[in-house]
């Protein structure tokens, strides 16, 4: 069994996320479903054998190319592609190289069959991250590849402003959890990102970005810790909550996108220290289990 994560730009409308949901289902387990109008988007979590998994992906991938344009969306969250990516997760370590190889094969199928430009990343992309995709939006990613800066693993050299790309990659579990800060400054969220992030010499095996989100008014610290063994998400909630501190603000609230790995709740009960918004019912191996009883 492996997990993959396909994250859907769209986020409002529920027909439109039902049918795509309804599309991953064919072959696949859907875990979860993670949606926000702010961010204009939606997280699946799915689980399966690889081959079957793999048409589940191609089914949903090309539901939701039919039914998102990207050029009548607006997000907080920036993307790249109507399905903006696609990372393949073994539940266990030593499955590794079976998520690397399943996600070629889903970066090749979707280039082939979807004729969409496929971009790789993570563990089968040279270390490369979506940020390196998405850095400018669309637009630059379409100058970069038409002035031969940047080739497509899969797919076409063109990219169709209505469904974007597709960025497929292979990577160890991660956690996408964003906290809410008392306060309408989106500064305060913004340095409090910098302050925690690696690539500004915050914590190792952290990404976090300060976001306004207009629709309910909340400022928020959005972050993937991407290494749960090098900043264990307790730790990485604590330092947010003293970067905030030390700003004269508190944090007022957690959201988590997705599953967490059960060894995150266990390290943080130890610690005593609370992760708002994420209980023991968002934990993958758990859901896994409940849905393949029922």
């Amino acid at each position: 069994m492996l997990e993959a994560v396909p994250n859907v730009s769209e986020g409002r409308e529920a027909a439109v996320l039902a049918t795509i949901e309804r599309a991953f289902k064919q072959g696949a387990s859907v875990l979860d479903m993670h949606s926000d109008p702010d961010h204009h988007r939606a997280v699946f979590t799915l689980a399966g054998e690889p081959g079957l998994l793999t048409s589940a992906l191609l089914a949903g991938i090309s539901a939701a190319v039919a039914l998102v344009d990207l050029r009548a969306h607006s997000g907080v969250h920036p993307r790249v592609g109507a399905v903006d990516v696609v990372p393949l997760v073994p539940f266990r370590d030593e499955d590794m190289d079976l998520a690397k190889a399943t996600a070629q094969r889903v970066a090749g199928r979707i280039g082939e069959e979807l004729d969409l430009p496929v971009f790789l990343y993570g563990e089968i992309g040279g270390g490369r991250r979506p940020a390196d995709f998405r850095r400018g939006g669309l637009e630059e990613l379409q100058r970069r590849v038409e002035s031969g800066g940047l080739v497509p693993d899969a797919g076409p050299r063109r990219i169709d402003p209505r469904s974007g790309a597709v960025l497929v990659g292979a990577r160890r579990m991660l956690v996408a959890y964003n906290l809410d800060l008392e306060t309408e400054d989106v500064g305060v969220a913004r340095a409090v990102a910098e302050a925690v992030r690696e690539s500004s010499g915050g914590m190792a095996g952290v990404q976090a970005i300060g976001l306004r989100l207009p629709g309910s008014g909340r400022v928020q610290v959005s972050m993937n810790v991407v290494d749960i063994k090098r900043a264990p998400l307790h730790l990485v909630v604590e330092r947010v909550r003293a970067e905030a501190k030390t700003r004269g603000v508190t944090v007022r609230g957690g959201e988590l996108v997705g599953l967490v790995p059960e060894r995150a709740l266990l390290d943080a009960r130890a610690a005593g220290v609370e992760l708002p918004g994420i209980d023991e019912a968002q934990v993958p191996e758990q859901v896994l289990s409940s849905r393949l009883r029922s």
